[in-house]
This record gives structure tokens, sequence and C-alpha cells, in this order.
């Protein structure tokens, strides 16, 4: 009906839509509930089946098909808080391969065994259990901090997804709680948001503050509504000297021990325990790169 139309009033072009280099859109209101299911079929015709992805397993490089009967995913969302009235906490596994069912065990790419027996599919607002699901599904995963935005599952937990890119904070802010007898409840819900990947959190090395990183304004908007929502702190977020963070590494241990020492008062550690150097401006970064070529500054890192 919609390439009639489109025929009808010239806009319709076969060769190019054949090619792909023509996009359908369309037009409706989840609201009014009109022009919904169009898109929902549309959706159907024209989104692009399962492929293979790029994995490895025992630092091979192996290409996952999506009708392989190992069952393998990755986990790219954790979302907390969905029914505030039992604190859930929600990871959500996309399928690369293979047929699974409920009850199934998984390991992450560390070793940790996950026993699946209550996966959920969602749909809008809906949700229900999920007897089974194939490659291209998405599944929700009840758990309590075991699972990490970047983990990988598989049947014997020796495939490693990658891809899954954390880019550095543009805005650093320090949060503070207006009550401050609330202060370790703050802590407690920046960490659950940093889990989730909502921000960055970074611990300084001189006295353990903790370092908000967010990558556009509306960001920490998102984070105040939601602390004040789930968690009933009123946050204030306030700017720091710092504005540049950086993660390090060096192919030599020592080395990166030895920078670390000697900039501990601007160093400070993410979630996962990576160091990270805070800058005043970039002009500091570029100065420091001059001064230790053996340190790579990196503005993305591999989650």
């Amino acid at each position: 009906n919609e390439i009639e139309l489109a025929r009808e009033y010239g806009t319709f072009d076969a060769k190019a839509f054949a090619q792909g280099t023509q996009t359908p859109i369309y037009f409706g209101s989840a609201l009014r509930q009109f022009g919904m299911q169009v898109l929902l079929d549309a959706l159907y015709i024209h989104a692009p089946a399962p492929t293979q992805k790029i994995a490895y397993k025992n630092e091979q490089e192996l290409a996952i098909q999506p009708d392989d009967k190992t069952v393998s995913g990755f986990i790219f969302k954790v979302q907390a808080n969905m029914d505030p009235q039992h604190r859930d906490r929600i990871a959500f596994l996309k399928l690369v391969s293979g047929c699974f069912k409920r009850g199934m065990k998984l390991k992450t790419q560390n070793g940790k065994t996950i026993s699946v027996h209550n996966p959920v599919l969602f749909f809008a607002k809906d949700r229900e259990l999920a007897e089974q699901a194939f490659a291209g599904d998405v599944i929700g995963i009840p758990n309590h901090g075991i699972l990490h935005v970047g983990d990988s599952l598989s049947n014997d937990g020796q495939i490693r997804f990658t891809g899954l890119p954390d880019f550095a904070p543009e805005i650093l802010r320090k949060a503070r709680c207006v009550d401050p007898l609330k202060s370790k409840h703050l802590r407690k819900a920046l960490l659950s948001l940093a889990q989730e990947g909502v921000s960055q959190l970074f611990a300084s090395n001189m006295g353990g503050e903790l370092i908000i990183g967010a990558v556009g304004s509306l960001q920490i908007d998102v984070m105040a509504n939601r602390i004040q929502a789930e968690y009933g702190l009123e946050v204030i977020f306030e700017p720091l000297s710092t504005q540049i963070a950086r993660w390090i590494s060096a192919s030599n241990a020592d080395e990166l021990q030895d920078f670390i020492h000697k900039n501990r008062h601007n160093m400070a550690e993410d979630i996962h325990g990576a160091p990270v150097l805070l800058s005043k401006s970039n002009w500091d970064v570029q100065y420091q790169q001059d001064k230790n070529p053996n340190i790579t500054f990196h503005n993305i890192k591999e989650r």
C-alpha cells in the first residue's frame, strides 16, 4: 500500500528502493495509536535478518553464524528499577547464535555461571516469560549486579564479543546530596547508574571522591531526575577544575605505575579499575603526551 501511494504521488523509485538507496519514511503517533501497525509491518518486511558477528575464542578471531548450535550473545544494556516496588535489575542480552531455552545455564567470558530461570521478553510496557529465543532476539535477564554492559554469554564461556566502547566524557561533575546524612545512599545510586551506562563514574586516587562523567548536559539532567524519582534523593552537580578525562595504558607496567605515582593528584579509576588521567584542558593532555611518549592516552575504551 505504501509503495502504491508513492507511485501515485511520483515519489517512488523502484530501482533505488531495490538497491536500498531509497528509504521509506512512516508517519504516525503512538499516543493516538495511528500508523503503528503499518510501522511494525514495515519493520517485519524490511528489517535485516540476523547476520554473522565477529568474536574471539581462545584469543582466536571467529565468525559466529546465527544458525550455529552454540548459544551466544552479549549484554548491551542494564536497566535498574524498571519495577520500583521490587528494585529489579534487568540485563538485556542480544542473542547472536543458537536456540536459547528457559532454564539454560550460560557462562560469562570470566567463567561465571548464570542460571537463566526467568528470562523476560518485552514489548513496550508488556513483559512475558521467554520459554525460548533465537538469534536476533533480545531477552531480559534479572540479576543483582552480576552482569554488566559488555559481558559475553555462551554455553562454555569461551566466546568473547567486542565492539561496545566507552567514550571519554566531555563534562565532569562532583555530586553532592542536599541532605548530607544520605551521602551513602547517593554513592549507591551513582554506582548503579554508572553500571547501567547512564553515566561514567571515576574514583579519585586522592580521597576516593566520586566524579561523574557525561558526554552531554542532558545526561546530567537524566541522572538528577532518576536519582530523585528512584532513590528519593535531591542532588546537586557541581563543576570541577578538571574538564578532560583520558584512559592511560603502556606496554611497560613499571612505566605506567611510575606515571600514575608522579601524577597521583590528577589520577582516578573508573568502575572497572582502569587508570584515568584528569586534566584541565586538551593542552595539558598534549603536554603529558609529549613528555611521556611511552604512555598512550585514550579517548575511547573497549568495555
